[in-house]
């Protein structure tokens, strides 16, 4: 099984979303996951390719292309990794979709069950986001996962020192989805 990995944002560049009281930014934040999760996914004998990029679809030649990255490797699975921000009161963890009742649907519950299950966080359920560049641009079951609010103090808190159970989480909820598959 060939998984993408795509932490969101670019650090220097696009730092995403921000805590100033912890000094912590997204992008940070996700790749320090994302390099664990393709830690773990290699371990249980996935092939894991990992794209922190500018360039989503074609809008910065400067870096790599991570949607062309995805479709042409070939990935049999995308996985892009974010933190979710909006007033310190919102928190929790979901897993965004092109769409419901689909592959990437079932990956999503998965990895959502997992998070939710092991670290406790607030389960906002999996939801459709068909404007999304990276689920509507690539060709395999792709999920966003928003692993939780980088301006609630206390998933900030999650963010920052539990990355190991948050990687280990996403990488079993991949793992549970293939083994559904019977892959």
């Amino acid at each position: 099984m060939r998984v993408f990995i795509n932490p969101g944002h670019h650090p220097g560049l696009d730092p995403g979303a921000v805590n100033r009281n912890y000094g912590v930014t997204e992008a940070d934040i996700v790749r320090d996951v994302g390099v664990l999760v393709a830690d773990y996914l290699t371990a249980a004998g996935c092939e894991v390719k990992t794209v922190q990029s500018n360039n989503l679809a074609g809008e910065d030649a400067a870096y790599t292309n991570v949607c062309l990255s995805a479709n042409t490797w070939p990935a049999d699975i995308f996985v892009s990794l974010h933190c979710n921000a909006a007033t310190p009161a919102a928190q929790g963890t979901e897993v965004l979709v092109y769409s419901r009742w689909t592959q990437a649907d079932m990956l999503a519950s998965c990895i959502q069950r997992q998070i939710v299950g092991s670290l406790g966080t607030v389960d906002r359920g999996v939801k459709e986001r068909p404007r999304l560049v990276v689920l509507n641009s690539t060709h395999m079951p792709a999920v966003l996962v928003e692993m939780g609010f980088i301006t609630n103090d206390d998933d900030c808190q999650m963010l920052i020192n539990q990355q190991d159970e948050l990687a280990r989480a996403i990488a079993r909820g991949i793992t549970d989805y293939i083994t559904e598959r019977g892959e």
